[in-house]
């Protein structure tokens, strides 16, 4: 039997409505409310950024090619389809390779008129996010010879020009000779970024095709979809190299750069602010300690009078440190994950659109973080228990025992 801990339990059981007592329990709450408070904030971070991002992929992929030129429309001039990177196989960290293009136009309806950039997909294009952002309606529907008559607008284009699914509009394309056709929304989408949902209209890159009289080999650009968005540097520099030598690529990060800028700035703020969260539960559980040891210096005289060590003594009051943090730990996963399933499942919390880019607040299940955040709490909480331990060895037996 380890005597240390069985002395700690006992410790445990008798203590009840002491000073000590009602300090454990603070020291519980605070590491219960820190980690509930650590696994939400994570969560809804996680969840904000993967949000963001799916929304701004929804119109872009991760690296864009195009024609090296200095004008800074939105159309371009066209490139061919074959840039250096024709196949997933050339890069191992490409997913994915999808053509498109961009034509300026003007929609016409009987009460309205509004500019808007048409982009041009095709049917292998990725629409996957685009389909989370869905609103009313469904995807463009592509035909293999024919070029589509469907387009998808975002909500605030529909309402300014009061359109709804169904519904069809003129697009007064701007060339020379300027072209009309007309089309039918079969989707209405939101992704709350205003950058996107004031200026972009999807629809069938066949159709910007037949109004510039390209050929099937030519395109507004190619996009790239990678496997892991982290490696976007090391894939970017890859795919740089082999690509032909009068295209430029832009990454997604420099495209939108003050999104992601934004982002960053975010996960930096929430970081140190868990950081204040952890200074807190530790400075608690220390103060728990140092009262703990002082109620109990009779105890500690004792125990060193019949040959008790300071380490044994030191690891009484550690083994009670160390069930305090797993109870609080316990506690305070169970509400953070708790508060999080309900969140994730029920959508309790609504966010404005308007400021927040989307409906509810968002969660993200990263157990990996969740694990980390557990095991910084455990390690920091046991690093800092060893302190007030440490002045077990300067009390010594006579004066402890008198002491009151």
């Amino acid at each position: 039997m380890n005597i240390s801990k069985y002395i700690s339990r006992k410790i445990s059981e008798v203590q009840s409505g002491s000073f000590t007592s009602s300090v454990t329990k603070i020291a519980i709450i605070s590491i219960a409310a820190g980690i509930a408070i650590m696994i939400v904030s994570f969560a809804i971070l996680e969840g904000f950024r993967n949000e963001i991002r799916a929304k701004i992929f929804s119109f872009g992929a991760h690296l864009q090619i195009s024609k090296y030129d200095t004008n800074n429309s939105f159309e371009g001039a066209p490139i061919s389809t074959s840039t250096g990177i024709n196949s997933t196989d050339d890069i191992p960290g490409i997913l994915h390779i999808q053509p498109f293009a961009r034509k300026t136009a003007i929609i016409k309806t009987e009460d309205e008129v509004l500019g808007v950039v048409l982009k041009g997909v095709s049917k292998d294009y990725d629409l996957s996010a685009m389909q989370k952002n869905l609103d009313a309606g469904k995807l463009i529907s592509f035909n293999d010879t024919a070029s589509s008559k469907d387009v998808m607008l975002s909500r605030r284009i529909a309402n300014k020009l009061r359109l709804k699914v169904g519904d069809e509009a003129i697009f007064y394309f701007i060339q020379q000779p300027p072209r009309a056709r007309k089309l039918k929304v079969s989707g209405i989408f939101n992704t709350g970024l205003e950058e996107f949902d004031e200026v972009f209209v999807m629809g069938d890159l066949k159709l910007i095709r037949e109004l510039n009289g390209w050929p099937d080999t030519l395109v507004g650009g190619v996009e790239v979809v990678l496997k892991d968005f982290d490696q976007i540097d090391v894939v970017a520099d890859q795919v740089f190299d082999k690509m032909n030598y009068d295209l430029q690529l832009e990454k997604i990060t420099d495209r939108h750069a003050q999104l992601f800028d934004w982002l960053k700035l975010l996960r930096k703020n929430v970081i140190i602010f868990l950081v204040l969260i952890i200074f807190v539960a530790t400075f608690n559980m220390v103060s728990t300690v140092f009262i703990m040891i002082i109620e109990r210096i009779n105890m500690i005289g004792v125990l060193k009078a019949i040959g008790a060590t300071d380490r044994q003594i030191r690891q009484v009051f550690y083994f009670r440190g160390l069930r305090l943090t797993l109870i609080g730990m316990f506690w305070g996963n169970l509400i953070g994950l708790g508060f999080c399933a309900v969140q994730y499942y029920f959508k309790l919390i609504p966010l404005d659109p308007e400021n927040y880019y989307m409906n509810t607040v968002p969660i993200s299940w990263n157990f990996g973080i969740i694990i980390a955040l557990n095991l910084i709490t455990l390690v920091l909480t046991m690093l800092a228990i060893l302190i007030p331990a440490a002045m077990i060895a300067r009390i010594k037996p006579v004066k402890a025992i008198k002491f009151d």
